[in-house]
């Protein structure tokens, strides 16, 4: 990747959060692509709209049935559920399959050598009460299918440990130990089935950057990340045995660079596989254009890097997170907007073309095989104004799920989802 592509890719990524251009983008180019950094599909000719109404109304609490206890997700099953006038969320929002299980805010704490630490804070669904509530004694959370369990680390990264946390009475149940693993674990995410984990591990906190290695930012200065990812583990989350794997971060070939992404592995769609976000196309083949091929790695959950799944081979989890719908039939694509219009797209999974366009900004998960959650900017909003949407494949109906987030970085208005099944 030369200087010039750098920069056409980072004027893309610039373009998928943007409505219109404003007059400074070019200097706020890589102020733009540093932003993306922290993050840590249907065809054109379907034209039946699955209508459901939305519901603005918590769910009950529980609902007791003998001695069977029903989680709150479980009773706002079949509904969907909005709160437009919620940013960030207080109440429940919820579509066909997926719900909002937590969310994340995040803030800079200077260190007195003038390193930073981005540090998040978790507002998890209350299962009680259908409501999320700030629970900051975690560095890390992410939540297993069905929303009855989280996996945590406390707030010293890289973590020893990992704690299985149960979601209905907020507390660890019991603790994974991965000291010696790695130097420690930094990142995690359930696999589909909620089985296993893949644990990230890192010699460094992954979260913070450092003042030795500052570079100027729009005339001024700011401490940058290191490269600190020493591995992998995968986690029986029953037994609790962890198998780790030796994976240093991916560096873009040219210039050994890694710009922030090769960090956070991911499960593949079936978890069968480790999923690597890359900066730099390294899978183009048989003459097909870099830029159509999405930049990742695929390995086998031993690290060995191995060709992409045929279904799998145009999914792009860093631009368009949602990846393959649950089907198998359609892959949510990249940005597909111009200067002064939001839209995305879906794709045929065989060939990577385009099959129907779509509105909003981002694609973040499917919620059934016809509609997909999304980022899109708010009414009368500017390019980092944007709210949670509903968009449908074959309808130009846009069904906003929650208030809008504030354009300010580190700030507690702007959040970060994270679904799950419910």
């Amino acid at each position: 990747m030369n200087v010039e592509e750098l920069v056409r890719a980072t004027l893309r990524e610039q373009a998928a959060d943007t409505e219109s251009a404003p007059a400074d983008l070019a200097g706020r180019v890589l102020t733009a692509r540093r932003r993306r950094r922290a993050r840590h599909l249907a065809g054109a000719a379907v034209t039946t709209v699955l209508v459901v109404a939305a519901a603005v109304a918590v769910p009950a609490a529980l609902d007791r049935d003998g001695d069977t206890v029903r989680l709150a997700s479980e009773v706002s099953r079949g509904r969907t559920l909005t709160h437009v006038d919620q940013s960030p969320p207080r109440d429940l929002i919820a579509v066909g399959e997926q719900a909002l299980a937590a969310y994340s805010t995040t803030r800079k704490v200077e260190q007195p050598n003038r390193d930073e630490i981005a540090t998040r804070t978790y507002s998890v669904l209350d299962q009680k009460t259908g409501r999320y509530e700030v629970d900051a004694r975690w560095a890390y959370l992410t939540v297993a299918p069905g929303m009855r369990t989280a996996a945590v680390l406390e707030r010293q990264l890289p973590a020893t440990r990992i704690g299985i946390l149960d979601l209905l009475t907020k507390k660890v149940t019991r603790w994974i130990p991965m000291e010696g693993l790695g130097g420690g674990v930094g990142a995690l995410e359930f696999s589909p089935d909620g089985k296993k984990l893949i644990a990230t591990t890192y010699d460094k906190n992954p979260d913070r950057t450092f003042w030795s290695k500052k570079v100027p930012v729009n005339n001024t200065e700011e401490p940058q990340p290191v490269s600190s990812r020493t591995g992998f583990a995968i986690v029986d989350v029953g037994s609790g045995a962890a198998d780790w794997h030796e994976l240093p971060a991916f560096k873009e070939p040219e210039y050994g660079m890694t710009f922030g992404s090769g960090q956070k592995l991911l499960f593949n769609d079936d978890g069968t596989l480790v999923y690597e976000a890359v900066n730099v196309a390294v899978n183009a083949s048989d003459g097909e254009p870099a830029d159509k091929v999405p930049a990742r790695i695929y390995r086998d959950l031993r690290g060995k890097e191995v060709p992409a799944p045929p279904k799998e081979k145009y999914v792009d989890r860093m631009m368009a997170p949602a990846g393959l719908s649950p089907n198998g039939e359609l892959v949510a694509g990249p940005f597909a907007g111009g200067l002064r219009t939001t839209a995305t797209q879906v794709l045929d999974p065989r060939t990577g073309d385009r099959v129907a366009k779509l509105k909003g900004q981002e694609l973040l998960v499917w919620a059934d095989d016809e509609r997909l959650i999304a980022w899109d900017i708010a009414a009368g909003g500017n390019e980092f104004e944007n709210r949670l949407v509903l968009i449908t494949i074959g309808s130009d109906k846009v069904v906003s799920l929650s208030g809008a987030r504030t354009p300010k970085d580190y700030s507690p208005g702007r959040w970060e989802p994270i679904f799950a099944k419910r």
